[in-house]
């Protein structure tokens, strides 16, 4: 029996060649989509919006680096998207970022159904002829699903799709297909998101910025403890008490050899000495600031009482 065109059922995987193996998200987009789904109304189950980027050469690897709300209403019978709000957004991201595209779109459920694949396919569709790109096409189409259920662990998980089901179906219907993903974590990241959950316990909620000498002591007081752990786990070790790892071991056998091999007396005396260098430089700035700050009191005064400058080059051509 030979089935007609329109009756065909259309399977297919994502190419591993075409599709993104990774996804890079920061952690900037996680609390843009956390507040945007604070404001939702009552109506709305979940909310959506659209997810900008960057794309590797290759395109292997999409950086998730900024994302927008896009208003849309949902109900049992329809989903309808506002594509001119996304639209003029895009325009405005453009300007302000050049490199970054559509890469997604985003929402705050982890269900997946009929709703979703039909924006799915609005993101991956094809622009109009002579109208500009608005979605991801001819790139895969990420869809970054965050569950805010505060009832349950937060759960993210992102996506790529590809086209299933019947020739009349194709813009409802479609296979999402779990794609690995991290969030982007450094040094400053993390520091701020320290500073973030500090007042988790705080009842007032105030998160209160440190000074340098504060983030000073509490930089010490970690390395301390990291050094103080790495000792730890190092004697259980030697005692027995501790399997032995060999990629631990080389770890910090690499760390240690980038520690110069210096005499404690010989780096007191260099701290020391850069320390009276620095301090010699903020004694002049605050010498210089405070010279400013007479000498702006000084002629706000002289314009108060009425008095007038001389031109010394003019009295002594005279």
């Amino acid at each position: 029996m030979v089935l007609e065109a329109k009756h065909a059922l259309h399977l297919g995987k994502p190419s591993s060649k075409a599709g993104p193996v990774h996804v890079v998200i920061d952690p900037s987009v996680l609390f843009s989509i956390l507040d945007h789904s604070t404001r939702r109304s009552e109506n709305n189950q979940r909310v959506i919006g659209t997810l900008l980027g960057i794309r590797s050469e290759d395109g292997r690897e999409i950086e998730v680096k900024s994302c927008f709300a896009v208003p849309h209403n949902e109900s049992s019978e329809q989903v309808e998207v506002e594509m001119e709000y996304h639209r003029a957004m895009y325009h405005l991201h453009l300007k302000a970022n050049p490199r970054e595209v559509v890469v997604g779109w985003y929402a705050t459920s982890s269900d997946l159904d009929a709703f979703s694949a039909l924006i799915q396919n609005l993101y991956a569709s094809p622009p109009e002829q002579g109208s500009p790109a608005l979605g991801t096409y001819p790139h895969p189409c990420v869809h970054l699903t965050v569950d805010t259920d505060v009832s349950t662990p937060l759960s993210i998980q992102t996506y790529l799709s590809s086209p299933v089901g019947i020739t009349e179906r194709l813009a409802d219907s479609c296979a999402f297909v779990p794609t690995p993903y991290s969030i982007r974590d450094n040094e400053a990241i993390r520091s701020g998101l320290k500073a973030v959950a500090a007042p988790k316990n705080d009842p007032s909620r105030i998160a209160g910025l440190f000074t340098d000498l504060q983030q000073l002591k509490r930089s010490t007081l970690e390395v301390l403890s990291m050094i103080e752990r790495v000792s730890d786990y190092v004697q259980n070790v030697i005692d027995g008490s501790s399997p032995a790892n060999v990629a631990v071991g080389r770890y910090l056998v690499k760390c240690l050899s980038l520690v110069p091999s210096i005499e404690g007396h010989e780096f007191e005396k260099i701290f020391s000495s850069h320390l009276q260098d620095v301090l010699v430089v903020v004694y002049l700035a605050n010498t210089l600031r405070t010279q400013i700050d007479i000498a702006s009191r000084s002629i706000s005064g002289f314009e108060e009482e009425g008095y007038s400058y001389i031109n010394l080059d003019e009295q002594l051509n005279v």
